[in-house]
């Protein structure tokens, strides 16, 4: 698994259905990349956060909303 291609792959999913729920994201991406761990998601989401590409808001104790921070 090439960890840019999660990313590019994760921005992708959220440019052409807007924002998710990270569960349903996770699932999105994991359709492509069959071996994604869900931690490593957790990872790439915090470094795309990070570079300002990304936000993800908390809306339950156990439940995220991820959006594209340009839009």
């Amino acid at each position: 698994m090439n960890d840019r291609l999660v990313a590019s792959t994760i921005v992708e999913a959220l440019d052409r259905n807007g924002a998710q729920e990270m569960e349903d994201l996770y699932k999105s991406v994991q359709k492509l990349h069959a071996d994604l761990e869900h931690r490593f998601f957790e990872e790439t989401l915090m470094a795309l956060e990070i570079q300002g590409i990304l936000r993800v808001q908390g809306m339950t104790k156990d439940r995220h909303r991820v959006e594209l921070a340009r839009r």
